[in-house]
């Protein structure tokens, strides 16, 4: 069972000798982690392009939320496959309630700000 996963996911890992097959994730998942990895740094370095301040700035308010926002989006399409992660669902949980208190900052200290976040990134109705 485990030779036929490899070849349909990895066909040039079929002929490696039994001891490599053996614990192949070690094989397919780094190559395929690392894709992911560079994926998800080029759309948080799009992120923080969009909604930076300054020219230095990774940090404020607005690029948290950002970010935050597009994290927990990821994660509710993760439940919609996965609904018995509950593990992850506290990390969700966490992840929104980060982001309820940064929104709460921003309307505290910037009203106007904290409306052109919500309106560019559809949060409330």
């Amino acid at each position: 069972m485990l030779v036929a996963w490899l070849t349909e996911v990895e066909p040039h890992l079929i002929n490696l000798p039994e001891s490599k097959i053996y614990g192949s994730r070690h094989f397919v998942e780094p190559r395929r982690r690392r894709i992911v990895v560079a994926q998800q740094a080029e759309k948080k370095s799009e992120i923080i392009e969009k909604f930076k301040i300054h020219d230095t700035d990774t940090g404020s308010s607005e690029v948290q939320i950002a970010l935050l926002s597009d994290r927990i989006s990821y994660l509710t399409d993760h439940f919609k496959v996965h609904k018995k992660d509950h593990h992850s669902r506290r990390g969700l949980l966490k992840l929104v309630g980060q982001r309820r208190r940064l929104l709460q900052y921003l309307k505290q200290k910037d009203i106007s700000k904290y409306r052109a976040i919500i309106k560019e990134l559809g949060i409330r109705k």
